[in-house]
């Protein structure tokens, strides 16, 4: 259940760390990157502000953690929409498979926009972490193109950042842009069209 930003968070025992965490990514869904505040999820969580300067060095030091739990949800949103693709879709090309976790991500955007700014606001890459976040699910996607003869291996290189841009690019203009006022219907179509395009480029 989403809690409003004063609702409170009792905290009884256990690891204070994550209890704080936890209330933060609270805030950042309700309001994005501006609404986590280490004092105010203190109160929340219903401890003094020392007791959670003790895990935290600032605002910024629990705002990198938000972070990191807002990427680590949208991978798994795109995680989940690849497995949930009916058995055809899996030896379908590679293509299907991308414009499924372009479609999510778009999608993640748009239902959880908190989140999805405050993923952004002071996203940490994972150096030696191959195929984790979601630049991970896409390269992943993009290498499976390769594998399968549809993009020939000349061409993918920057390919991730052409991809992730166009749907990232529509996400913020859905979302506090022109094209924030279309309908759901309308911003479906216009995704259709971004996602059917890029694959034809591809």
């Amino acid at each position: 259940m989403l809690e409003g930003p004063g609702a409170a968070r009792p905290y009884h025992h256990g690891n204070l760390r994550a209890a704080l965490i936890a209330t933060a990514v609270d805030q950042a869904r309700a309001g994005g990157a501006d609404a986590v505040v280490l004092r105010d999820a203190a109160r929340r969580t219903g401890v003094s502000h020392n007791a959670a300067y003790r895990h935290f060095a600032d605002r910024d030091d629990l705002l990198a953690e938000v972070s990191e739990r807002a990427m680590a949800e949208l991978e798994q949103r795109m995680r989940d929409r690849l497995a949930d693709l009916p058995d055809d879709d899996r030896g379908e090309p590679a293509s299907a498979r991308l414009r499924a976790v372009g479609r999510e991500y778009v999608h993640f955007a748009l239902a959880e926009p908190g989140l999805f700014a405050t993923a952004f606001a002071c996203a940490r890459p994972k150096d030696g972490a191959p195929g984790q976040g979601p630049y991970g699910v896409l390269s992943t996607m993009l290498d499976e193109l390769v594998t399968t003869g549809v993009l020939p291996a000349e061409r993918r290189p920057g390919a991730d950042v052409t991809c992730w841009a166009a749907v990232h690019g529509l996400a913020v203009l859905c979302l506090q842009g022109p094209l924030r006022d279309l309908s759901e219907r309308e911003r479906e179509e216009q995704l259709d069209g971004l996602l059917e395009r890029l694959s034809r480029g591809l």
